[in-house]
């Protein structure tokens, strides 16, 4: 069978953890029927500088009519402007919403062998395993109106938070359904004593809990939530919450297993192709150094494997020789090791069921 493979590398790191990720991938199917059909397209400030816009609307059809999206990460210092009208976010954050993918999945856990790299106590990240489903295209970052004025002298910003019971429906809806896969609890995270958007955020996961009624539901306000998150991250099961607040927490979260480098996301809609992407942004300090961790970008491939291209042997086997890899010691720099980019991918293929070196 053949599936059909929109890239967007994108700009910093990007390229170079997307081509590692496209080579785990294509070892995995050394020996099946399976093929892939790959369209790369540029997205982020690379786009901007070729085409004056972050995402073409030629690439927005290719990643449109695919099975699945392979994105890197965008952005960096050269568009950095605050002034700046074209900015590089502006084309994940419209790939987002024409995708129609609302829920961002990113699980957290951590390997034994990584307990060291994070700061934490090792007693606190003992049985760590969270999913964080964060909504994805509503919130401040889509709410209407949003801009700058000038009044009475002052300059004046205006984002506005805006949800519907709809977009929190589905959201909770999906949290419910993965959670009875797991341990049967849900965290929904709000600022609910202060923000209409989370009062409504609350009641609806209140009413969409009565059809799961074999689910925990509890609800904690986001700054708690920030503070259980190092104080006690076991605890959590699924955690689910709005666009920003997701956004922030995911971040947080990153340092349970030691790196950002580590961790992968889904961005899954009710239809269509999934995204997916690494979690890291673009890191433009090291971009071109070849010492960029590929883990979170091989991760996210096994996702893809999961959720869009319904493989779940092969999203496992990627996972397993991941975990494997780690296990043997093999360690990008953020993590305390000295291997290249390339040099894990490479052991991660090896590591893979008659895994072998494939370039593209």
């Amino acid at each position: 069978m053949e599936y059909s493979i929109a890239l967007l590398p994108g700009d910093g790191i990007g390229p170079e953890v997307i081509h590692q990720a496209v080579r785990v991938l294509q070892s995995v199917f050394c020996d099946t029927q399976h093929t892939f059909r790959f369209k790369e397209h540029l997205i982020g400030g690379c786009s901007i500088d070729r085409f004056g816009v972050p995402l073409t609307d030629e690439a927005l059809a290719d990643c449109k009519a695919a099975d699945a999206v392979l994105l890197g990460a965008v952005g960096g210092p050269k568009w950095d402007d605050p002034a700046a009208s074209v900015r590089p976010e502006q084309g994940l954050l419209r790939l987002r919403k024409e995708l129609g993918v609302f829920a961002n999945l990113r699980p957290v856990s951590v390997h034994p062998a990584l307990v060291s790299a994070s700061p934490l106590k090792p007693e606190r990240l003992a049985g760590v395993d969270i999913l964080v489903i964060r909504e994805l295209t509503g919130g401040l970052y889509f709410g209407q109106p949003k801009g700058r004025e000038r009044v009475d002298g002052h300059e004046r910003a205006v984002d506005t938070l805006e949800y519907t019971d709809d977009e929190i429906c589905r959201v909770m809806h999906l949290a419910f359904r993965l959670a009875r896969e797991r341990r049967n609890l849900v965290t929904s995270v709000d600022k609910a004593n202060v923000l209409e958007t989370s009062r409504l955020w609350r009641q609806i996961a209140i009413e969409v809990h009565r059809f799961y009624p074999e689910v925990t539901l509890e609800h904690v306000l986001v700054d708690t939530a920030a503070m259980r998150l190092i104080a006690n991250p076991a605890h959590f099961d699924v955690l689910v919450t709005e666009n920003m607040f997701g956004d922030i927490l995911t971040d947080e979260a990153a340092v349970l297993a030691g790196s950002m480098g580590m961790l992968p996301s889904a961005s899954l809609g009710e239809s269509g192709p999934g995204l997916y992407e690494p979690v890291h942004g673009s890191a433009p300090d090291i971009a071109g150094k070849g010492i960029a961790n590929p883990v979170g970008a091989i991760l996210s491939v096994a996702m893809m494997l999961r959720h869009s291209l319904k493989l779940e042997c092969e999203a496992a086997a990627v996972e397993h020789a991941v975990e494997c890899a780690i296990a043997d010691g093999c360690l990008t720099t953020d993590l305390g090791g000295t291997m290249s980019t390339q040099q894990m991918t490479d052991e991660i293929i090896e590591r893979l069921p008659g895994g072998f070196f494939i370039g593209i």
